[in-house]
């Protein structure tokens, strides 16, 4: 692949916040692999410039040979805006994809979803519906679908990401709740492959890594030729090998006590 060859594994390309933006994200941007099935783009969710990222890698992937979906975490599978013309509102899409906005601000992700839909491109959601969570969380084999180390990783994640305050009878259903996730998404994309154009995939980066994500649920010759890229918000790491095809590393979002907003009354 182009990007392979322009950039080795685990390459982390640093996004200055001192010289133009616009410029270091192009040249970035441009290097995508235009050849690849699959392009998994793990997102910081609250990092602006992932999104604007993100809307740069949807103008760049439409060129030819063209991208046959953009596929998004945002919204849940069983929505998309595929038929819909070029000249839809912000609106009928909304409608469409029946958009959280609590959930996923959309004028934080309005941008990407309207590029798509302007260039003729589905959009197309692919999280675990609410309704499903319940069967998910009660249903053990979902703890057999990925590596023993994966599911730990997963069970010790829910409680750190929850600040210890998640139940600890919880932290099973939840660790399934994320595999379920990763499958859908995995499942979504594979049904939007088309010969010879790519599917842009736009996730939180944990969902997207090759060790323990939505590459897990594909088969090792779709998951060998998949591309991934993860966006990292802060100082550059050079930890990717193993995990993501590339880094892109833009400016550190403020600091947020995390820990602090959930121990909160409400």
């Amino acid at each position: 692949m182009l990007f392979r060859r322009l950039a080795p594994l685990g390459t982390v390309l640093w996004l200055s916040a001192c010289a133009t933006p616009d410029a270091h994200w192009r040249s970035q941007v441009n290097s995508l692999p235009t050849q690849a099935p699959v392009v998994l783009l793990g997102e910081q969710h609250d990092a602006d410039e992932h999104q604007a990222l993100a809307r740069m890698a949807v103008l760049r992937l439409a060129q030819s040979p063209g991208l046959s979906a953009l596929v998004l975490e945002m919204a849940d599978d069983g929505a998309d805006t595929a038929g819909l013309p070029p000249d839809t509102t912000e609106a009928q899409v909304r409608e469409r994809l029946r958009w959280n906005d609590a959930g996923w601000p959309w004028q934080r992700y309005g941008p990407v979803v309207m590029q798509a839909v302007q260039l003729g491109v589905p959009v197309v959601g692919s999280n675990l519906p609410r309704n499903a969570m319940g069967a998910v969380m009660r249903d053990e084999q979902w703890d057999a679908r990925v590596p023993a180390g994966v599911l730990t990783d997963h069970r010790e994640r829910m409680v750190s990401s929850h600040c210890g305050l998640l139940p600890e009878s919880q932290v099973p259903g939840m660790a399934r709740i994320q595999i379920a996730r990763d499958a859908r998404m995995a499942q979504t994309a594979e049904r939007w492959l088309r010969p010879g154009k790519t599917v842009l995939l736009v996730a939180g980066a944990e969902h997207v890594k090759r060790d323990r994500g939505i590459p897990l649920f594909w088969s090792t010759t779709l998951a060998q030729e998949a591309h991934v890229l993860w966006m990292r918000a802060g100082k550059p790491h050079s930890d990717a090998k193993g995990l993501a095809d590339a880094t892109w590393a833009t400016p550190a979002t403020p600091e947020r006590d995390h820990c602090a907003e959930m121990a909160r009354p409400r």
